[in-house]
């Protein structure tokens, strides 16, 4: 768990090389939009692994080690940063921060993710110290994410998106401070308090952990704003769904989609000719949602050809 002896270059460089590839692919798949790509950066990630190998140590009071694998974390987290704010650089005008779906579920992280994340922590710190469900490790590593938040924020930077990068930011921040806690008190129970030495008096140990617990407090107030903000934007999504339906419901124009954010409403629908008066959809949103609702209407024209084929028997 420790870089350190030895063996210590060939695991940085195995740390370096594996953090590298798993940033490319992580930021490819952010920019393409695809969900697969990011889990396989996700699997081969070793970000975990230094945070892990942090609360092990405040955990034995080995204060060297917690401050050599905290900065082994601080130069990760800056290397995938940057590698991917070169990427996003190196293709502009290509990402979409509104229709992508890998960017918009990482931007507004809300309670429940930190809720997952203790979860997941404390499973990771189980799985590190038996090799008898070690299996379980790459389920951990996706249900925790480290790098794809890191690449967001990199991606965000590149093309000047500051509150998608500061949410993505937040992300990991939550992820990271959850593996801190719940890894921390995993291990403890499962007495590794035992091994520790004269470097970090039990005192000190209790006030580091105490520090991470008040930071997680700290970190859970904006998640449950955010939560309580995407829970509203949910809520008038149908509204607005609900009010739209009605209004074409006496046409052959359907409802293909619907966008909330804060006051903000965009709905898009489509179909043959022209639409119903926009007006008196407007007056159903606002005596809905008030008149200080902003709402954009996109009309999608939509034709339909046939051609029938000749039957064989035909003249």
């Amino acid at each position: 768990m420790f870089f350190e002896g030895p063996r210590r270059r060939p695991y940085l460089e195995r740390f370096g090389v594996l953090l590298f590839l798993a940033t490319v692919i992580a930021t490819v798949g952010i920019i393409s939009d695809s969900t697969a790509t990011v889990i396989g950066a996700m699997i081969i990630a070793p970000l975990m692994l230094p945070i892990m190998a942090t609360t092990a140590a405040l955990v034995m009071g080995q204060m060297g080690r917690a401050i050599q694998s905290g900065l082994l974390v601080i130069t990760g987290v800056a290397s995938v940063i940057a590698v991917s704010w070169l990427m996003g650089v190196l293709y502009p005008d290509v990402v979409s921060f509104t229709d992508n779906s890998q960017i918009t579920a990482r931007i507004s992280p809300r309670l429940l993710d930190l809720i997952a994340a203790l979860a997941a922590g404390a499973g990771g710190a189980f799985a590190m110290s038996r090799d008898d469900v070690a299996d379980s490790l790459p389920g951990v590593a996706i249900a925790i994410s480290l790098v794809p938040p890191l690449c967001v924020v990199g991606v965000s930077l590149a093309y000047s998106q500051w509150d998608a990068a500061l949410g993505a930011l937040l992300l990991f921040v939550t992820n990271a401070l959850a593996i801190l806690l719940a890894g921390g008190g995993v291990l403890a129970l499962l007495g590794l308090a035992r091994a520790a030495t004269v470097e970090l008096r039990g005192h000190a140990r209790r006030n580091a952990f105490i520090a991470i617990l008040i930071s997680v407090f700290i970190v859970a107030i904006p998640l449950t704003l955010t939560g309580r903000q995407v829970v509203r934007e949910l809520q008038t999504q149908f509204l607005v769904r609900q009010i739209a339906v009605d209004w074409l419901a006496e046409t052959d124009f359907e409802v293909r989609g619907v966008q909330v954010v804060g006051d903000a409403t965009s709905l898009t629908i489509s179909g043959p000719g022209t639409p119903p008066s926009f007006d008196e959809l407007v007056a159903s949103l606002e005596e809905s949602l008030g008149p200080s609702a902003t709402i954009e209407l996109e009309s999608i024209a939509s034709q339909k050809q046939i051609h029938r084929g000749t039957s064989a028997g035909g003249p």
